[in-house]
C-alpha cells in the first residue's frame, strides 16, 4: 500500500512538474513569437519606427519610444513599433508610451479571448483589430471599458451574431443627433448619448475592435443626389467585409437606410494607418498610410481615365487632378491624384457626371465626364484672370431599388430598438431638467442644461472658478465642449488667464451695461476654444514659453505689438509637416515640444499662445487663417492676418461685393447651399466662408483683390443639378455688384400621380378629409420612422425653411405609420418646425399605401429603408412632389413645389 501510495504520488509529481515546464515553454514561445511573420514587412516597419525615433524622439518632446519600456513579449514590441512608425503627428506627441501599451495589449486579450481571434489573418488584425485611431477623434481608453461591458454579452456568439449584438449596444448607449465637425471621444459620446454620424460610426468601430472584430469606419466625401455626406462601419466576417449601419442595428448585415443612396454614390473610402497590401483599390499610398477606394462594395462603377495636355497636346506630367461633385454650393473633391508622365491619371468612380479638374504652375483646365464616358481629356488652356460665364448640369446616378426585409424580422428588430430605447431615455433622464439646474446655478443654469451627461464637470468648474467667471467663459464654448470638457481642463484655461492680469481688464462681477461682455475679451482671449481641437491643459506651460521669449530680449518692457512680432517669428521656426495625416490637431503645448506640426495647428498653436499672455488672437470665420489684435477695447482697428514665412504674404480686403436676390427666385437663396463665393488659390478654387455675413440679401461683403468664382445652382427633385459659374477679378478698391439668380431645373417637374382629397383621416381625435385639412391650397405629407437617421434629418433641416412655410400657410403632415410607432419617440425634440404642422398616427398605414399606389411606386412596406417618404399635392391633388429616402434640403424641395 505505502509503495502504491509512493508511485502515485511520484507520478503526480512527475506531471506536475512536465506541466510546469510545457507551461514555461509556452510562455517562452508566446514571449518570442512575432506580431509580423513576414520578414520583410517586419524589417521595413522595424526600420520606418528607429527613422522617426531618430527624429522626433528625445527627452525635449517627451517621446521616449519603446526601448525604455520593460517586459514586452516579442509580438508586443512588433505591434508598438507598427504604431509609432506610422501614428499621426497627434498621436505621437500628445499621448505617452503607456497608453499605446495599455492598447496593444487590450486588442491581443481581445485575440485571445474570443473564439474569432484565431480566424483573422495577420494583416487583417494588424490594421482593422489593433488600430487605436478611427478617425480624428479625441482619444481615450475606451478599448478597454468597451471590452469588459460586452464581454458577457457575446459569449457562445458566432462572429457575424456578435457584430450584430455589438451594434444593438451601441444602438442602447448612442443615436444620432447632428452637432458640430470636432469628434468627440468614444466614452464622451456614451455620456451624451446621442452624436452625428461620423462620431457614431467612430464608436461602433471602437466598440467592434475593442473584442477583437476587424471594423473600420467608411465614408462617402459627399452624396451626388442630394447634399451632405455619410459614415458608417465595415466589419470583417468569416473572410469578407460587410456594412453595417453605426449605431442604426438591422437584423441583417449588409443591409441599412442608406443601401439605395450608397448605390448612387460615387465614391466610398477609408483610411488605413501603416502601409497596406489588401486586395482593395487603393486611391493613394504614402508612407504612413493607405487610403482605400470602396466603391465597389456598394455601386456599379467604371474606370475613368483622364489625360492632360498643354496647348500643343504634348502630356502633363504631374498635373494635379482633382474629381469633383456638386454638394452645399461647392465643387466638392472626392478623390485626387497626379499624372503620370504619359499625362494619364484612372480612378474608379460610379455612373454618374463627375467634374475633373486640373492644373499645373500657372495653367488649369476642367470639364465634364458624364455617366458614359470612359475617358476625357483636358487641354491645360485657361489661366487666373480670365472672365467668363458657363452653365452646365450635373446628373447623379440613376436611383435603384434594394431587396426589403421580412416582416418577421423587422417585427422581431423592433423589439429590441424599443428596449434600447428605453434603457437609454432613462439614462438622459438623468441629465438635469431646469428647475434642478437653477437650484444648482442660478446664473448659470443653462450650461448645466448644454452639458447633459458631463454636468457634474461642468458644475465642479462653475463652483470652482472665480467669481463672476464661470458665465462669460462658458459662453465662449461650443456646446460640444460643455458635454465632453473634464472641469480641470477648463479650470487650467481660466488659471492662466487670472495670472495674466486679465481679471484688472475685465470686470467680472457683473456684466456690463445691456447685460452682455465685450466679443473681444469673452471669445478671442478668454477662451480656450480656438478651432476644433481639443481643450487640453497647459495654459501655463504657454504662458511660461511666451515669458522666456521676452526673457531672451535686450529690452523686457515689450509693447503688445512687438510681444505678438515675437510670438509670431518664434511660430515661424515650427517646421509644417504632412504626417498629421487624420486632421486631429496636434495640441499647442504639442506643437511646441515636438517643433512639427501641419499648417492648421500650427495656426492654433500662435492663437494659443497669444491668448496665454492676455493678447486677443483668432482663427478667421472665413479664411481659417491665424489674426491678432493689439487693441482689444479697439472697435476701429481690424485683425491683422498673420501669414508666417512659408506662406504668402498678408492681404487685406480692400474691395466689396454687394449680392441681391432676383426677383424671379421662388426660393431664398442660402449661402453655402445654393450659392457660394470662391477664390482662386494654387491653381484651384478655394471656398471663402460668408455663411455669417451673408444670412440673407441683399447684402454686401468685404473681398481681398484677386481671382474669383460666383457659383449659383438649384437642385432638381432628381438630383440632378443646374449650375451657373460667373469667373472675375476683383481689384483694389473695385465695388462689385452680382445677382443671385437661381438657375431653372428645365423640365424636370411633374405631375407624378393623383391623390383623392377626399380621403379620411383621424386629425385631433376628429375625422376629417384631405381636402379639408388642405383648405383650398397646397398640402404637404411627410410619413416617417421616428427610429432612423433620415427622417431626424428631414426634421432637422425644415426650421430653416419655417419661416416661409409659415408665410405660405398651408398645413404640413408628419405621418408616423402604425407599424413605425415607437412611445419612446418625442416630437418636441425637434424645434423650430413650421407652425402650421400637425403630428398625426397613419393606422395601418391606409395612407402611406394610398399615395404609393398613386405613384405606382414599388414602396415596401416591410422595409424601412425608404423612408422617410415626402409628397407634395396640389389642392386638386396632383402629386408634384416626391422625396423617398435620405435628402438632405426637402424643405427647399417643398418651397419650389407649393403654390405660393
Amino acid at each position: 500500500m505505502t509503495n502504491l501510495l509512493q508511485r502515485i504520488f511520484h507520478s503526480a509529481l512527475c506531471l506536475c512538474l512536465m506541466t510546469a515546464f510545457l507551461t514555461s515553454c509556452a510562455k517562452e514561445d508566446a514571449n518570442k513569437r512575432h506580431f509580423i511573420s513576414d520578414s520583410t514587412y517586419r524589417q521595413k516597419v522595424e526600420t520606418d519606427y528607429k527613422e522617426r525615433m531618430a527624429l522626433y524622439g528625445n527627452k525635449e518632446t517627451g517621446i521616449l519610444g519603446i526601448e525604455s519600456s520593460e517586459n514586452l513579449s516579442t509580438e508586443e514590441l512588433e505591434a508598438l513599433q507598427f504604431l509609432y512608425a506610422y501614428m499621426p503627428l497627434s498621436d505621437l506627441i500628445d499621448y505617452n508610451t503607456e497608453y499605446f501599451i495599455a492598447q496593444v495589449r487590450s486588442a491581443f486579450t481581445a485575440r485571445d479571448h474570443f473564439s474569432w481571434g484565431e480566424s483573422i489573418p495577420e494583416d487583417i488584425f494588424r490594421h482593422f483589430v489593433l488600430v487605436h485611431r478611427v478617425n480624428n477623434e479625441n482619444l481615450d481608453t475606451a478599448r478597454q471599458v468597451f471590452f469588459e461591458e460586452l464581454k458577457p454579452l457575446l459569449e457562445g456568439l458566432s462572429m457575424r451574431e456578435a457584430a450584430l449584438k455589438v451594434n444593438h449596444w451601441c444602438h442602447e448607449k448612442v443615436i444620432y443627433r447632428a452637432t458640430d465637425g470636432r469628434t468627440s471621444s468614444p466614452l464622451a459620446l456614451v455620456r451624451t448619448s446621442w452624436g452625428r454620424c461620423g462620431e457614431e460610426s467612430t464608436f461602433t468601430t471602437a466598440a467592434l475592435r475593442a473584442v477583437g472584430i476587424p471594423s473600420r469606419q467608411c465614408y462617402t466625401p459627399r452624396w451626388v443626389h442630394t447634399d451632405s455626406n455619410h459614415a458608417w462601419v465595415e466589419v470583417w466576417i468569416d473572410g469578407k467585409w460587410h456594412f453595417i449601419g453605426a449605431c442604426e442595428p438591422e437584423p441583417e448585415l449588409d443591409f441599412a437606410w442608406f443601401t439605395a443612396p450608397a448605390r448612387r454614390a460615387m465614391m466610398v473610402n477609408t483610411t488605413v494607418i501603416g502601409p497596406y497590401n489588401g486586395e482593395e483599390a487603393k486611391l493613394s499610398q504614402t508612407d504612413l498610410y493607405t487610403r482605400l477606394n470602396l466603391l465597389k462594395n456598394y455601386a456599379d462603377t467604371r474606370t475613368l481615365e483622364v489625360t492632360v495636355n498643354d496647348i500643343d497636346g504634348k502630356p502633363v506630367k504631374d498635373a494635379t487632378i482633382q474629381f469633383k461633385v456638386y454638394n452645399y454650393g461647392n465643387l466638392f473633391p472626392i478623390a485626387e491624384g497626379k499624372t503620370d508622365t504619359n499625362g494619364t491619371f484612372s480612378i474608379e468612380t460610379g455612373f454618374g457626371d463627375i467634374l475633373v479638374w486640373a492644373n499645373k504652375d500657372d495653367k488649369y483646365a476642367y470639364g465634364k465626364a458624364a455617366a458614359d464616358n470612359n475617358k476625357i481629356e483636358i487641354k491645360l488652356n485657361r489661366r487666373e484672370g480670365e472672365s467668363y460665364k458657363e452653365s452646365f448640369v450635373m446628373n447623379p446616378p440613376k436611383e435603384q431599388k434594394v431587396a426589403a426585409l421580412s416582416q418577421e424580422q423587422i417585427a422581431s428588430n423592433d423589439i429590441l430598438l424599443v428596449q434600447e430605447d428605453s434603457i437609454r431615455n432613462i439614462y438622459m433622464s438623468s441629465f438635469p431638467k431646469e428647475e434642478k439646474a437653477k437650484a444648482m446655478s442660478t446664473d448659470n443654469w443653462q450650461y448645466l442644461l448644454l452639458a447633459q451627461g458631463n454636468w457634474e464637470e461642468i458644475k465642479k468648474f462653475i463652483d470652482q472658478s472665480p467669481q463672476g467667471m464661470a458665465n462669460p467663459f462658458l459662453a465662449s464654448l461650443s456646446e460640444k465642449d460643455l458635454r465632453d470638457t473634464p472641469a480641470q481642463y477648463l479650470l487650467d484655461a481660466i488659471d492662466t488667464s487670472r495670472e495674466n492680469d486679465f481679471c484688472s481688464k475685465f470686470k467680472m462681477n457683473a456684466p456690463p451695461k445691456g447685460g452682455k461682455y465685450d466679443e473681444t475679451l469673452t471669445k478671442y482671449i478668454l477662451s480656450p476654444r480656438i478651432g476644433i481641437e481639443l481643450i487640453r491643459p497647459g495654459w501655463d506651460v504657454l504662458a511660461k514659453q511666451v515669458r522666456e521669449l521676452i526673457k531672451n530680449q535686450d529690452e523686457q518692457d515689450l509693447s503688445e505689438s512687438q510681444i505678438t512680432n515675437l510670438i509670431k517669428t518664434y511660430v515661424e521656426s515650427i517646421q509644417v509637416s504632412e504626417e498629421n495625416y487624420y486632421r486631429c490637431p496636434v495640441s499647442p503645448v504639442g506643437v511646441m515640444k515636438l517643433g512639427y506640426a501641419d499648417a492648421y495647428s500650427r495656426d492654433i498653436f500662435f492663437v494659443a499662445l497669444c491668448r496665454s499672455v492676455g493678447l486677443p488672437a483668432r482663427l478667421n470665420p472665413v479664411t481659417n487663417k491665424a489674426e491678432y489684435k493689439i487693441n482689444p477695447y479697439s472697435k476701429d482697428e481690424l485683425w491683422q492676418a498673420v501669414y508666417f514665412g512659408y506662406d504668402k504674404q498678408p492681404e487685406q480686403a480692400t474691395a466689396s461685393i454687394s449680392l441681391t436676390n432676383a426677383s424671379s427666385n421662388r426660393l431664398k437663396p442660402i449661402y453655402a447651399s445654393h450659392y457660394a463665393l470662391a477664390k482662386f488659390d494654387n491653381g484651384d478654387f478655394v471656398n471663402q466662408d460668408y455663411r455669417s455675413q451673408l444670412k440673407k440679401l441683399p447684402a454686401k461683403v468685404d473681398l481681398i483683390s484677386g481671382y474669383y468664382r460666383l457659383l449659383i445652382a438649384s437642385r432638381a427633385d432628381d438630383g440632378s443639378v443646374s449650375i451657373d459659374c460667373e469667373f472675375f477679378s476683383v481689384g483694389d478698391g473695385d465695388k462689385l455688384t452680382k445677382e443671385i439668380k437661381l438657375p431653372e431645373t428645365e423640365g424636370k417637374k411633374q405631375v407624378l400621380g393623383t391623390l383623392d382629397m377626399n380621403t379620411g383621416l383621424i386629425l385631433d381625435n376628429r375625422a376629417t378629409t384631405l381636402k379639408q385639412v388642405a383648405d383650398g391650397k397646397s398640402i404637404v405629407i411627410c410619413f416617417i420612422d421616428p427610429d432612423k437617421e433620415p427622417s431626424k434629418h428631414v426634421l432637422q433641416d425644415l426650421p430653416a425653411q419655417a419661416s416661409e412655410l409659415d408665410l405660405w400657410g398651408g398645413k404640413i403632415l408628419f405621418m408616423v405609420p402604425s407599424s413605425k410607432q415607437n412611445k419612446n419617440f418625442d416630437p418636441s425634440v425637434f424645434k423650430g418646425l413650421p407652425s402650421n404642422h400637425t403630428w398625426a398616427i397613419d393606422p395601418d398605414q391606409e395612407l402611406l399605401i394610398t399615395i404609393c399606389k398613386s405613384l405606382d411606386s414599388n414602396f415596401d412596406m416591410q422595409t424601412v429603408i425608404n423612408f422617410p417618404l415626402t409628397v407634395v399635392a396640389t389642392s386638386n391633388g396632383g402629386i408634384v412632389m416626391k422625396a423617398e429616402g435620405y435628402r438632405i434640403g426637402i424643405g427647399e424641395n417643398i418651397l419650389k413645389n407649393i403654390d405660393r
